[in-house]
Order: C-alpha cells, then structure tokens, then sequence
C-alpha cells in the first residue's frame, strides 16, 4: 500500500498538526494538505493532489471562515435565499442554509473521487453528510437496530414545542439544531405542571441593535422566562431543529456522564468519559474527561462495546467514526455520530493515539 495521504483540511489546524506528529513518529512522509477554501475555488486542484496513488481524508472545514463562508454563501443560492451578512464568531445563524451549501459540496466531491480509482478514501463523503444531518443520522442508526433516543422529529418553533410536549405526555426534553457541531445550540428543556419551565444551554441569547441573537458559548446559560425560552427555541427553529426524548445520563458524584468511542475500521477503540456538572458534557466546553474504564464494570463495557460496533457497522463506508453514548443498567444508546470524531489529543488505546492507530489501521489493510 502506498504510504501516501492527502488531507482536505485548514492546513496548520490541530487536526492537522496530530496528524502530521502521528506520521513523524511512525516516520511516514508529511501528509499532503489541499485547503478547503482553495478546493472550493478550484475543484480541479484535487486532481492534482490525487494523481499520486494513496489515502484521502476528508478533514471538516470549521476551521476556515473563509471556507465557512463559502458555504455558506453557496448554500444560499441554492435554497433561492437571499444573501446574508456573515456570521460573527460563534454566532449560530443559518446553520440550515451552511448545510446546503455543505452537502452539496460532498456530492461535487464524491462525484470527483469516482473518476480516481487509485485513491482509497477514510470516509465516504456520502457517509459524512449523512452523520452532519443529526436528525436523519439518528433515523438512520434506529433503521440499523440502534438504541437511540426516541424521536419527537422537528420542533417548528416554542407553540408547537408546549404542542409536542403536551402530545407526547412530556415535560422534558433535548432541543437540538438539526445541523449543529457538538453541543451548539443543544437545548435542556424542562417544565412543571405549575407552569415554570428552564432551558440549559451553551447558546448565549443577546440583542445586538434591538435584535435578538444567538452566540455558542464554552459557559452554559439558563433561562426560566417564558419569553426568553420562546426566543431561543424560535431563532433555533428557523435553522431546523428536532426534539428527542430526554435520557438521564448516569451520574459521579455530583456530576453527569456520558461516553466518546472512537471506531477505527468498524470496531470501538479509543473511548473517554465525559464528565460536566451540566447536562452538556462535551469536552470543549471545559468538562473533564474520564477512565471509562474504571466508570463502567463488565455489563455496561460490553454494552459500550457491542453498541458502538452495531453503529459502525451502519456506516460501512467510514473507517473512522467517533459516537457518544449513555451507558447505564447494561444498556447503551447512542446519542449521535460524528463523522469527524476523532480530534482527542492524548487519548490513548492500545499505547497509541487515534491518529496514530488510523494510520497503522490503514498500513495493514
């Protein structure tokens, strides 16, 4: 097998950066990286990139706001919208309209890579689009035979929420953004029957000239007025959001918990805890990770372990996959997929980390 790997990625991002230090360390050559924003002016540069047989590795564009931008801007021409001003950083603001712009960027790519045989991808794009869709991705691994949340579907704003709520006999629920990245936008909601309700979330509600908008931040805001809980659920809705029912995650000490496993080649390897005083337990919002090794015993680990090899196995197209769980009693849900799960420096399995294993995956296919 060719040691040579192309990367579509923002050159001298931390993803990019593990991955270059992986290939030292197993002396492998550098990496070659085809920036987003240059593929997306110039489809034709990725010709060149693959004309060397070898490894292609779909990196996610996040990094670039040029590429972001992008996008954006093509997502808009496409759904017929008129053009928007550019988000401000971490404002979360048309993610329906970045995701337009996204996928059909992964079909102009996976069109591209089927006139160049020679070159063996680590994830299908077809596969990425489909896990970037969380909604569709949940529908997808249930179809699979995978625990899941149960699904509520699309919340169209705060009256058909209290609707959704009243149907289903709930009082609590998780919002979240049908096309969001880790936990932006991800709303706790909570009511009683005397009529108080709160929503947890990392999105920061603030008005900007009397307009209100929303910002993803590393600290968790909560809201209890009725009229502050309706603007957020609202701005998030016009991007499309869904509503799934809420699954307590299993506690330590005072904290909660929940599980990052890393699928390398279909079969679960790295995996992490999750720990946060908050019901988001995402690792970039300051929460610690944990040995889920010393968390779980034998029923919860093979749960963990059977699990997250039923959700791979959904995705037979993606040589890697990162999915987080909710491990408790024996059993195990997933609670989403992420085609780009990987990016956990020092985590380690088997004395290597996840880029580390990937390439060494990849040499020995």
């Amino acid at each position: 097998m060719s040691d040579h790997l192309t990367l579509l990625a923002t050159d001298g991002s931390k993803r990019v950066r593990l991955m270059q230090a992986a290939r030292a360390q197993l002396r492998l050559p550098p990496a070659q990286v085809l920036e987003w924003r240059d593929w997306l002016r110039q489809p034709s540069l990725l010709d060149a990139a693959l004309a060397q047989p070898g490894m292609f590795k779909i990196e996610p564009p996040g990094d670039d706001t040029a590429a972001h931008l992008h996008l954006l801007h093509d997502g808009c021409r496409l759904l017929g919208r008129p053009p928007v001003r550019d988000p401000e950083h971490g404002e979360l603001l048309l993610m329906d309209t970045w995701f337009a712009g996204f996928a059909a960027a992964m079909e102009g790519l996976a069109s591209q890579l089927n006139t160049l045989p020679q070159t063996r991808l680590v994830n299908a794009p077809a596969e990425i689009v489909a896990m970037t869709d969380k909604l569709a991705c949940q529908q997808h691994l249930a179809a699979h035979g995978v625990p899941v949340p149960t699904l509520l579907g699309p919340v169209h704003g705060y009256e058909h929420l209290q609707t959704l709520l009243s149907e289903h006999q709930l009082d609590r629920v998780y919002l979240k953004p049908r096309y969001g990245s880790s936990a932006s936008g991800v709303v706790a909601y909570r009511r009683n029957r005397a009529g108080r309700q709160q929503a947890t979330s990392s999105a920061s509600l603030q008005r900007v000239d009397g307009e209100p908008r929303l910002f993803n931040l590393k600290r968790i805001s909560r809201y209890e007025s009725e009229s502050e809980i309706a603007t957020l659920v609202d701005i998030l809705a016009k991007q499309q959001l869904y509503a799934e029912t809420w699954l307590a995650k299993p506690r330590m000490g005072d904290s909660h918990y929940d599980l990052r496993v890393v699928t390398i080649g279909g079969q679960p390897a790295h995996r992490v805890a999750r720990i946060g005083a908050q019901m988001m337990t995402n690792l970039h919002l300051d929460n610690q990770r944990g040995d889920a090794t010393s968390l779980l015993g034998p029923a919860d680990m093979a749960a963990l372990e059977t699990t997250a090899t039923l959700a791979a196995s959904a995705f037979p197209h993606s040589t890697l996959a990162g999915y987080d769980l909710v491990v408790r009693h024996g059993q195990a849900h997933v609670l989403e997929a992420n085609a780009f799960g990987d990016l956990l420096p020092g985590l380690m399995w088997q004395g290597q980390d996840t880029y580390t294993a990937q390439l060494r995956h990849h040499h020995e296919q």
